[in-house]
C-alpha cells in the first residue's frame, strides 16, 4: 500500500503535473512542505527523506516538473517544457494545490537545485514562508569545480546542440545527469549557467516576471564542500539575488559527518540520513 496520494497539480495553460502528497504521521501545526526536485530528477528519488518528514510532523507534496517523468506525456522530442515553465507555472500550481489539501496559509518550499533557484520568477512567492534550499546555487560555469568544470562545456555546447538535432531532447543520461531533457530546458540549462544569474540572464527576454526584490523570506541553502556545482561561489551568487530576504548559507563537511562523500545528490538517499536533521533544522526550530 503507497504511504502517498497521487496527486495531480493543474497548472494555468492547463498542463497537468504528477504528483505525491504524503500526510504527515502525526498532528502538528508546520507548515506544510513543498519539495521541488532537481533538474532531471523524478519525485521518487525523494521517497525515504519525505516519509522521514512526515515522521517528524509535516505534510509533503512533490511532483514531476513538466517533461520530466510521470510528467512526460508524449515523446519527449515533442515537448516543449522549459525552465522558466517551472517557475513560471509548475511552481506557482504545486504551491495552490498543496495549500488547498492543507487548508494552509504559506508553505515551506524546500528546493533541490534547481527546484530551490526559481522563486524569483514565481508569481505566488508571498505564500512561501521560507525557503529551504539544497544544493541551491546559480551553477556558473565559471564557479565549478572538478571534472563537472571540465564536463560542461562538452554537454553545453556539444551533447546539447548535437543530441537536440539528431534526438530532439537533450541527452544526460549517458552522463549520469538524470533523466534525458526536453530541449528547451536542455537550451535554457545551458544559457542560464553561462552567466552569473541564473534565471536572471532570461528577465526581459524571454521571462518578464520578476519577483526577486520582492522576496523577503527566510533563505537557507545547505550546500558540500565536496559538491561541483552548488560551490560557495556560485551558492553566493544565487543568494546576492534576493536583496530583501535574510538568507544563510551552511556548509556540509563529508568528513565531519561520517561521509566519504555528499556532492550534489547524496544527502536525500538513506545512506545519508544523519544529514536528514541538519538539513532540516530551521523547519523545526
Amino acid at each position: 500500500m503507497n504511504s502517498f496520494e497521487n496527486v495531480t497539480v493543474t497548472c494555468t495553460d492547463g498542463y497537468s503535473l504528477s504528483g505525491r502528497f504524503y500526510q504527515s504521521k502525526q498532528s502538528t501545526k508546520n507548515l506544510p512542505i513543498l519539495l521541488c526536485p532537481a533538474t532531471g530528477i523524478t519525485q521518487g528519488f525523494y521517497h525515504n527523506f519525505i516519509e522521514w518528514l512526515t515522521e517528524q510532523g509535516s505534510d509533503v507534496l512533490v511532483f514531476d516538473f513538466r517533461g520530466i517523468g510521470d510528467s512526460l506525456y508524449s515523446s519527449l522530442r515533442d515537448s516543449n517544457a522549459s525552465i522558466q515553465d517551472w517557475g513560471l507555472l509548475d511552481i506557482p500550481a504545486a504551491i495552490q494545490t498543496l495549500l488547498e489539501k492543507t487548508g494552509q496559509e504559506q508553505v515551506t518550499l524546500l528546493g533541490h537545485s534547481a527546484g530551490g533557484q526559481l522563486l524569483g520568477i514565481v508569481s505566488n512567492y508571498d505564500k512561501v514562508a521560507q525557503v529551504i534550499a539544497i544544493s541551491g546555487s546559480t551553477g556558473h560555469v565559471k564557479g565549478l569545480k572538478g571534472r563537472t568544470k571540465r564536463m560542461a562545456p562538452v554537454m553545453f555546447n556539444l551533447v546539447f546542440p548535437v543530441s537536440t538535432l539528431i534526438k530532439g531532447y537533450g541527452a544526460t543520461k549517458m552522463l549520469g545527469m538524470g533523466e534525458n531533457l526536453p530541449k528547451n530546458v536542455a537550451k535554457q540549462w545551458a544559457q542560464f549557467c553561462s552567466k552569473p544569474g541564473y534565471v536572471m540572464n532570461a528577465i526581459g527576454k524571454t521571462i518578464f516576471e520578476d519577483y526577486h526584490a520582492k522576496v523577503n523570506c527566510p533563505i537557507t541553502v545547505y550546500w558540500s564542500s565536496d559538491d561541483e556545482i552548488a560551490t560557495e561561489a556560485n551558492v553566493k551568487d544565487l543568494l546576492r539575488l534576493y536583496p530583501n530576504a535574510n538568507t544563510d548559507m551552511i556548509e556540509l563537511e563529508p568528513q565531519q559527518h561520517n561521509h566519504k562523500a555528499i556532492g550534489h545528490m547524496m544527502m536525500f538517499k538513506k545512506s545519508h540520513q544523519n544529514l536528514w536533521p541538519i538539513m532540516a533544522e530551521k523547519i523545526y526550530s
